[in-house]
């Protein structure tokens, strides 16, 4: 018997197969390359909200820290207080110097009263003189009509002339007093009004003084959570070092970095789809609220510049900002900073 090769019959099974992961891989791809041809996705976007720092505005020794790291706040709540031991000592000089100026003006004004008194005085003094050098002007007019009848002497009309004379210098040394008198009120008048400018200047250096009183606490000046801190009790600080910074945790936006290439379709207003690093079951939704007018290079401490002539082209990344919709849901797992994977629907 001849013997007759036995042909096995293939299984189906791998075809079976093979047609499964052809099929399954076929919906893949379509399913990516519908999806990439509809949306726009980037992961280079960052939970951002508003971080105030805490500046003193003028320098001293803290004196208390009423807060600790990571304390909420409220707007107006005391943060630090810096010793004012000194400045308090410097006002109370101030205002010495003040009263003193204020003494300073009231001598003056009775200084000018006592000019304005003597003032009066040369003025009757002069009309004194007046009518005394009308009377030996009289007199000496009347000798002269005697003399020339020989009624009187040669030396009674000489002692009438030396009379007029004496009486005419008399009115011209009290019109002299009187311009002297004048001039000396305008310049007590001038000394008053300097002193009032000084004491001016007396009172804004104390209410100066008083806002850097004031300065040396320090409030929170928005709501908030506190960063880590950056001050110590005892320590010496310069007016503008940051103490620490207050994280607003009442207002949160996403600003999403997408290529250039990307937004072309964008407008605001547009339906986002946000998912969070640290929350990936968690499906959050938003809108585009704006879209920068520079790229994100252009606001880097060296901005790259075409025209140096060592260019090599790099796609640039626009930033969007995201708004989060229901955020008051969210506030309490928000953190600035947490990375997010956004989706955009163009069609």
């Amino acid at each position: 018997m001849e013997p007759q090769e036995i042909k096995k019959k293939k299984s189906p099974i791998r075809f079976i197969i093979l047609a499964v992961v052809l099929i399954a891989g076929g919906y893949f791809a379509y399913t990516k390359i519908s999806f990439a041809l509809n949306h726009e996705t980037t992961d280079n976007a960052q939970v951002e909200t508003q971080i105030t720092p805490v500046l003193p505005r003028v320098s001293g020794y803290v004196k208390s820290i009423a807060v600790s790291d990571y304390d909420s706040v409220q707007t107006g709540q005391l943060l630090v207080q810096l010793d004012d031991d000194e400045l308090q000592a410097q006002l109370l000089q101030m205002e010495a110097d003040y009263k003193g100026a204020e003494a300073d003006i009231l001598n003056a004004k009775a200084a000018l009263n006592n000019a304005t008194v003597g003032l009066k005085v040369n003025k009757g003094n002069i009309s004194l003189s007046e009518v005394k050098k009308q009377q030996a002007e009289d007199d000496y007019k009347r000798n002269q009509n005697l003399f020339a009848d020989q009624a009187i002497t040669r030396k009674q009309l000489e002692d009438s002339r030396y009379a007029l004379e004496v009486a005419s210098q008399q009115v011209s040394n009290s019109n002299s007093d009187f311009g002297a008198a004048d001039s000396r009120m305008a310049v007590l008048q001038a000394s008053i009004q300097k002193t009032e400018a000084s004491l001016d200047i007396k009172k804004a250096a104390i209410e100066q003084q008083k806002l850097k009183i004031a300065y040396t606490k320090i409030y929170a000046p928005q709501p908030g959570k506190l960063g880590k801190k950056n001050v110590t009790m005892g320590q010496y600080v310069q007016a503008g070092t940051p103490m620490f910074s207050i994280v607003n945790d009442s207002t949160y936006w996403i600003v999403a970095n997408f290529k250039e290439t990307q937004i072309k379709k964008f407008y605001p207003g547009m339906p986002v789809d946000i998912a969070l690093d640290a929350y990936p079951d968690l499906k959050l939704t938003g809108t585009i609220e704006s879209l920068s007018d520079a790229t994100g290079a252009k606001f880097s401490l060296l901005p790259p510049d075409n025209s140096s002539g060592n260019f090599v082209k790099v796609t640039q990344r626009v930033p969007v900002k995201i708004t989060i919709k229901d955020i008051s849901n969210y506030r309490n797992i928000l953190r600035a900073g947490l990375s997010a994977e956004i989706t955009i629907t163009t069609k």
